[in-house]
């Protein structure tokens, strides 16, 4: 139990409004993964009036994803100060207004600022806070609930690109734009929702009488961390970089960006290397349907089996395992010419990649905590987008060079086996060296200062106390791991 003592819903709900909050949380998902990739269905008709090229307008969704992972700490620091529900708010009507003025475009310059910066910045302040928001709301049916809202990537995925399609045909790139900036209202909406979740949960200690209405509404889900020194006024941590000094976010950091110089690359090149190997335009297309149909039904299914009792404490190594799975996956299929094999690649790699996508934020949660979570999401896109930026534009400079795919297969395969190899070493060497640690001064059967603040109602420790390293990555089994701190509920929700 927390400091707040024993009472009605203590801890995270589970469920209730929650499952509205998971409904919002896969709508963005969709949005955030799907639309950059949906918006290439209009390129052909931009390279016309535009005079461009395709690496020209690539760029469109390039940015999108830039913006997307780049702008994660400006979006944990909005989150810090404002909380989640107005920063979602803000997203949809930036997201939204950056495909409306994309419709009025003359040049590549305007397109890329509109579409590309201003949506892709609404698209991350969308995405980023529905996370959040998500682990407020769920502890038990964490995983589950994460796996569902990661299944809203392909679902969306695989409806925008026929519907920009049919908007294309019907109404031209500009009437497409503007209606699409209509559908991304729908942000607004899933933001609405978005509201702390009621009873005991995490508490941070705060000077009400000096807080903004922000603030307030900031402290009231959990999401801020403050000092207070001595003889003087809280001071707030807007973005908490301290987390990069923990031995959990570490590991995890390094792994995302081996994995995410290597994942996407097969996914995007695809249908050029099927169309290479001689399969008939309108197959080669579908491939990328197959991946996407078991990537729908692998991301729940995966979050569901890192939600038993025997397998949540050891989701670290399960994340691996999907890790390294895809890894191997691109190497087998490097040499794949006939269509039965590389439909085959498409099944694996859709498994692989589903589980890869329903457990990955997942572990960040675990390693960290939900306190720690917000700031450490959003350093976590920061590092990712470098290792985008970096990884399909080489792979396409090598393609250009060698003409030839194998070869990425190859690089692409290894960096995200590596990655995964690298997740399962650091997470067992970090634990034993943990285990062997004496308990710190103070502290009673290894138990951590953040614990006993906890059982005494001090929550000072939050912002300044680092956690005990990789051993987080060890999820606790409900009900057997330490209390989380108290949440105050928000007035008029309890």
């Amino acid at each position: 139990m927390g400091a707040g003592g024993p009472g009605r819903g203590v801890g995270p709900p589970d469920g209730g409004w929650g499952w509205a909050v998971l409904g919002a949380c896969f709508v963005v998902t969709g949005f955030a993964y799907g639309f950059p990739k949906a918006v290439s269905v209009f390129f052909r008709a931009l390279m016309r009036d535009f005079g461009a090229g395709y690496s020209d307008m690539a760029w469109v969704s390039s940015i999108m994803l830039a913006m997307l992972y780049g702008t994660g700490p400006v979006s944990s620091i909005l989150v810090n100060r404002f909380g989640c529900r107005p920063v979602m708010l803000m997203g949809g009507l930036l997201a939204s207004a950056g495909m409306v003025l994309a419709s009025f475009a003359t040049s590549l310059l305007e397109l890329y600022l509109t579409a590309g910066v201003l949506t892709g910045l609404g698209l991350a302040l969308n995405f980023q806070p529905s996370l959040i928001m998500l682990g407020l709301y769920f502890d038990r049916r964490r995983p589950l609930a994460n796996g569902l809202a990661a299944a809203g990537s392909p679902v969306f995925l695989s409806a925008l690109s026929p519907l920009g399609q049919q908007l294309l045909e019907h109404f031209g790139w500009r009437g497409g734009f503007l209606l699409l900036g209509g559908l991304l209202l729908h942000c607004c909406a899933c933001g609405a929702v978005m509201r702390p979740p009621p009873g005991p949960g995490p508490r941070l200690r705060r000077d009400s009488a000096s807080d903004a209405p922000g603030e307030a509404e900031a402290d009231r889900a959990g999401l801020s961390l403050r000092e207070a020194p001595p003889g003087g006024r809280p001071r707030r941590r807007l973005l908490d970089v301290a987390v990069c000094a923990d031995r959990a976010f570490a590991v995890y950091a390094v792994t995302k960006f081996l994995m995410a110089l290597g994942l996407f690359v097969p996914a995007i090149l695809l249908v050029n290397y099927a169309k290479d190997a001689g399969v008939p335009d309108a197959d080669a297309a579908f491939l990328l349907s197959i991946v996407g149909f078991v990537d729908i039904v692998a991301r729940p299914a995966c979050g569901a089996l890192a939600g038993l009792a025997r397998l949540r404490p050891h989701v670290a190594y399960l994340f691996s395992l999907a890790l390294l799975a895809n890894g191997l996956t691109d190497l087998s299929s490097a040499r794949a010419r006939s269509y039965g094999a590389l439909v085959a690649f498409c099944v694996a790699f859709g498994l692989s990649y589903g589980m890869v996508g329903a457990l990955q934020f997942e572990v960040l949660m675990a390693a960290v905590g939900a306190h720690r979570f917000p700031s450490a999401l959003g350093l976590v896109l920061l590092v990712e987008a470098l290792a985008v930026l970096i990884g399909p534009p080489s792979a396409g400079r090598l393609v250009d060079a060698l003409k030839t795919y194998e070869i990425i297969f190859y690089l692409a395969g290894s960096e995200v086996a590596l990655a995964g190899v690298f997740m399962a070493v650091a997470t067992n060497c970090c634990l034993r060296s943990s285990q062997d640690a004496p308990p710190s001064p103070g502290t009673e059967g290894g138990a951590s200062d953040t614990e006993d603040a906890e059982a005494t109602g001090d929550s000072e420790p939050l912002s300044t106390e680092e956690p005990g390293g990789l051993e987080a990555l060890e999820v606790p089994r409900p009900g057997t791991g330490p209390a989380e701190p108290d949440m105050e509920a928000e007035p008029g929700q309890g």
